[in-house]
């Protein structure tokens, strides 16, 4: 996939970037689309079994007759993207400043399966909240980077690009932009690069001061479990007989969730045997909407039964788009083997944040957080809120109400 990156002076230089996809790629996509081998239709009526039949091949029609990727390119290239060089790899982000002089700076990481895509809705409602029924005073400036391995960063070619790498890249890239303390914000990989960020380790005795220029946090994927019930929920053992209601149901989330979710065990331990991902559009499909029984209903409603509901399908097909177009399916994926392997921490367990937090909780998350745990994770907790709709791919999906939620959030840091 081309793009237009400026010719850098030195290799600590921001240069401009811009989308250019050759119309072979999109040739080509479309080919091996319209080319795909179906398999049978699955033997159960639900999700049990995986994406559905009907959802793969009511996105293929979709994807190879209607589907226009150039209105995705030209909406990205509206925006002022950049690349540079950090720690030997490339990383590519969006930069958007608010007219509002006092704006606070505000760094958002994505997940999986997810890109810079994923937040783009957030870029006009962050920078410019009068224009969305806010104030002036909660503006951001807004950086939107994508992790190493994602869309257009550099893909790593050693080991070591995991979190907590990823979290000193963002401090370095901050700093580079001119922001002397700033917020960040993220969700799934976004809220572990965060919480790593603000010094969190699941170890307690390799916690680190979080860095003065971080002045705080939001996530919508906490780390709150104590590690003692995340350690028990993985291997079956009873769990205590005094948990609350609200802790009761985050503890059968995340036992569903460990049984369920297969590709988190696939990814982190053998990652590069996902050759289909790099050769089939439609298998890397398939292997991105599966990402959650929740998320996945909604995206199946919207293309089999044309639901208007949060995510379009143009918005899901943006993001697969980037991922076939870039290969990146591979190069993310290694992203959990990494974090398994080198930096050896849980998705879901508590790091030790004492920088101050704010979370909101969404009903159609993997799993919601319970007040109580997150009080006891972090002793700076200076907001928690549970709102009403929305699921895993809060920013994308409620674009509106994730922003209302950072604002409100990060509001008592600036």
């Amino acid at each position: 996939m081309a793009a237009t990156v400026q010719t850098p002076a030195d290799n600590t230089a921001i240069r401009q970037f811009r989308i250019e996809t050759p119309a072979a790629d999109l040739e080509d996509l479309r080919a091996r689309i319209a080319a795909t081998r179906w398999p049978e239709k699955e033997t159960v009526d639900d999700f049990s079994q995986g994406v559905p039949l009907a959802t793969m091949q009511a996105l293929a029609r979709y994807w190879l007759t209607e589907y226009d990727w150039r209105k995705c390119e030209a909406r990205l290239n509206a925006v002022p993207q950049f690349i540079t060089e950090i720690d030997g790899l490339d990383i590519h982000f969006v930069h958007v400043r608010s007219k509002h002089e006092d704006a606070l700076p505000v760094i958002v990481t994505h997940g999986w399966p997810g890109s810079f895509v994923e937040q783009m809705k957030l870029v006009d409602r962050l920078t410019d909240p009068t224009a969305h029924g806010g104030s002036a005073s909660d503006a951001f400036h807004v950086v939107i980077p994508n992790m190493p391995g994602y869309g257009f960063s550099g893909k790593p070619s050693t080991t070591g690009w995991g979190p907590i790498r990823i979290a000193g890249a963002w401090f370095e890239l901050m700093k580079r932009l001119g922001y002397a303390q700033f917020v960040a914000a993220g969700g799934d990989w976004g809220g572990v690069v965060v919480e790593v960020m603000a010094g969190g380790r699941d170890d307690p005795d390799a916690v680190e001061p979080a860095p003065p220029e971080l002045l705080g946090i939001h996530t919508n994927f906490p780390g709150v479990v104590p590690p003692e019930i995340d350690r028990a929920i993985q291997t079956g053992r009873p769990l205590p007989s005094d948990l609350s209601d609200d802790e009761r149901r985050t503890t059968e989330q995340l036992a569903f969730l460990y049984q369920h979710v297969a590709y988190g065990a696939e990814m982190g331990s053998r990652p590069q045997t996902l050759y289909g991902l790099s050769d089939s559009p439609i298998d890397l499909a398939a292997y991105m909407l599966d990402h959650d029984a929740m998320s996945l209903e909604l995206i199946s409603r919207v293309f089999v039964d044309g639901a208007q509901e949060g995510l379009t399908r143009d918005d899901v097909l943006d993001n697969i788009t980037l991922f076939w177009l870039t290969n990146t399916g591979i190069s993310a994926a290694r992203l959990y083997w990494e974090w398994l392997h080198q930096d050896k921490g849980s998705y879901v367990a508590v790091r030790n944040v004492t920088v101050p937090v704010a979370v909101s909780v969404f009903p159609d998350e993997v799993y919601q957080a319970p007040r109580s745990w997150a009080q006891q994770a972090y002793p700076n907790l200076i907001h928690f809120n549970e709102v009403d709709k929305g699921g895993h791919f809060a920013a994308w999906e409620q674009p509106e109400l994730y922003a209302s939620e950072l604002r409100a959030g990060l509001r008592s840091l600036r």
